[in-house]
């Protein structure tokens, strides 16, 4: 922020009247402000000021390059100087869209408040997580956040919000249309219910009224001009160009106009590295500054143009909003913005604190209901210029606009040309029937193949046949030998035999068995009544060595031994059975039956 007395600006008696001093601030802030050079405050800081200190809520708008920041941070520190925070436990909170917003925030709590004892900390994407965890363990006063590295550390149990006095949120409506609204909506359902909320917008459409709606109680409405106005110190300018031209006519302009340094906005982050190559190539003293570039590359590139060490700066909208940087000459706006309400947010670069500023518009005839919608929302119509060596021409309010600058509506195709007529083709001959040859018949006579031993095909089955991928298309005729060698009988009847010959197999004579004599029949039957036996015989020995003996102290039972080394008790055989038997062995064979008997 930049004083008013250090440009000459001449607000009239009943503003110069007005100090800090009569806002109600401490010694210690007034002290600060002298320093950076601040004795009058600006239209929302004398409004708004007073009514924090009271502790109400506040809906604050008014333009961009106003003092807004400064007149939530004057009164936050105030209030603050009275406590002690505790570990995780923030005691306010700051929620910024960007990482430059909240940065220049965290800016003006270091400058306003070096005689207080406050501590705070800056939670942004694109930092060490490990020192954000650190500054959060030692107790903050005052945190300074973006949604979603907020919701980030809350997930991770880094920090507790249960304990926030003091609750700003700024540019709204920036995070309307950043799409942050869901996020705002959670962290604010985290907080306490008694709060103070502190709600600034440079813009109060609807959607806004309605979120202010939900998140204040009572709120003070501050409104110190109307919120879509522009700046009456920029003088504002339109070129109307061919897409093709636009490098060239930037080039001009920067050429023809006396520039200190400048803003050069982009709608795409791909157009800005584009424009940031095709600059440099042509001698430019230029840098680039967009939302995918790290966090140290951001803050380094927006610390040297700050310093004067660059003199354009090619951007998208990221430095749209909120970055205060003194003494901006000149800014272009290399594709018309989307919405209306970004156009005055980008020319708000310049022409601050009473400065003198201008503001080029680069577009294509394809803008005209954007261009239309910008003079409507500001009220007045812009002015239009002519660039010597460039061709101007008219806008289009038929053709609609996409995102990136380009038309939604495709090129006309051109009409194609008449084909002439092809000429007729010459009748094809007639197709000669083909003859029908009588079919080959394979007799069994013929001499058959034979196999030749190989590895083995996996391709074949456990029947031994040839299996084929695609059977409808390979299956095999009646009649033809396959692939192992084995033909098939070629009769009506269907039978598949082995061929006209035996199998060997077949053939073998096999020996049938033999009739025995009379005593080999009766030395069978012996044998098996022996056996018979002698197992009732081991049955028996068997059974008493089983039965229980009741002695006090029975002795050991001896080992079992196996049937071959036992010796069973054979029962006598009778005599009757035994004689014929030693009679048979001792009559002598050569005699005759009648003898033997």
């Amino acid at each position: 922020m930049t004083s008013p007395e250090q440009h000459g600006r001449s607000d009239g008696p009943e503003r110069a009247s007005i100090t800090f001093e009569d806002l109600g601030l401490g010694p210690e802030l007034l002290r600060a402000l002298a320093e950076v050079g601040y004795s009058n405050p600006t239209p929302i800081q004398a409004q708004a000021i007073p009514v924090v200190l009271m502790g109400r809520d506040v809906l604050g708008c008014a333009q961009t390059g106003t003092g807004k920041t400064a007149s939530f941070t004057l009164p936050m520190i105030e209030i603050l100087a009275a406590g002690r925070a505790k570990a995780r436990m923030p005691r306010s909170l700051i929620l910024a869209p960007t990482r430059e917003l909240a940065a220049q925030a965290a800016e003006n709590f270091d400058n306003y408040g070096k005689y207080h004892r406050l501590t705070k900390a800056l939670i942004i994407g694109g930092e060490s997580m490990s020192d954000q965890t650190a500054a959060l363990d030692r107790g903050v006063d005052v945190l300074i956040a973006t949604p979603g590295r907020l919701l980030d550390m809350f997930e991770r149990g880094r920090v507790l919000l249960n304990d926030v006095k003091v609750l700003v949120i700024d540019e709204a409506d920036r995070m309307l249309d950043m799409g942050f609204i869901p996020d705002v909506e959670r962290i604010v359902g985290l907080l306490p219910k008694i709060r103070q909320t502190l709600f600034f917008s440079a813009t109060l459409g609807p959607e806004i009224r309605r979120l202010a709606d939900a998140f204040l109680i009572n709120p003070k409405e501050i409104t110190v001009s109307p919120g879509h106005s522009t700046a009456t110190t920029v003088t504002q300018s339109l070129a109307v160009v061919e897409e093709i031209d636009k490098r060239e006519t930037l080039r001009r302009l920067i050429r023809l106009e006396n520039v200190k340094n400048a803003f050069i906005f982009c709608n795409r982050k791909r157009d800005v590295d584009i424009l940031y190559r095709s600059l440099r190539k042509h001698g430019f003293d230029v840098c680039q500054l967009h939302g995918d570039m790290a966090q140290s590359a951001r803050g380094e590139t927006l610390d040297g143009f700050k310093r004067g060490d660059v003199k354009l700066m090619v951007c998208s909208d990221v430095a749209a909003r909120g970055i205060d940087v003194s003494a901006v000459s000149h800014v272009f706006n290399f594709d018309v913005p989307i919405h209306a309400e970004d156009y005055i947010h980008r020319i708000g670069r310049t022409g601050r604190a009473g400065m003198e500023g201008r503001a080029f518009t680069i577009a294509v005839p394809e803008d005209g209901k954007a261009v239309v919608a910008i003079e409507k929302l500001i009220g007045a119509p812009i002015t239009r210029i002519t660039i010597e060596g460039v061709p101007p021409l008219d806008l289009d309010m038929s053709a609609r606009k996409g995102r990136g600058g380009r038309s939604k509506l495709p090129p006309a195709k051109p009409e194609r040309p008449v084909r002439p007529e092809r000429p007729e083709r010459p009748a094809r001959p007639v197709r000669e029937e083909p003859v029908v040859r009588p079919p080959v018949v394979v007799t069994m006579a013929e001499e058959m193949p034979t196999p030749v031993a190989g590895p083995v095909n996996p391709r074949l089955d456990p029947r031994g046949r040839f299996r084929d991928r695609d059977d409808r298309n390979n299956r095999r005729r009646r009649g033809r030998i396959d692939e192992l060698g084995i033909g098939e009988m070629l009769h009506p009847d269907d039978v598949i035999g082995f061929g006209d010959h035996v199998p060997d197999f077949i053939l073998i004579q096999i020996p049938l068995p033999t009739r025995t004599s009379v005593r080999d029949d009766e030395e069978e039957d012996e044998i098996e009544a022996e056996s018979e036996s002698d197992f009732e015989t081991d049955v028996e020995a068997e059974a008493e060595v089983v039965e229980v003996v009741t002695a006090p102290e029975p002795p050991p039972a001896p080992a079992r031994r196996s049937r071959r080394e036992r010796t069973p008790k054979a029962a006598p055989a009778p005599v009757a059975e035994a004689q014929p038997e030693v009679l048979a062995e001792a009559v002598p064979t050569d005699l005759p039956p009648e003898s033997r008997a």
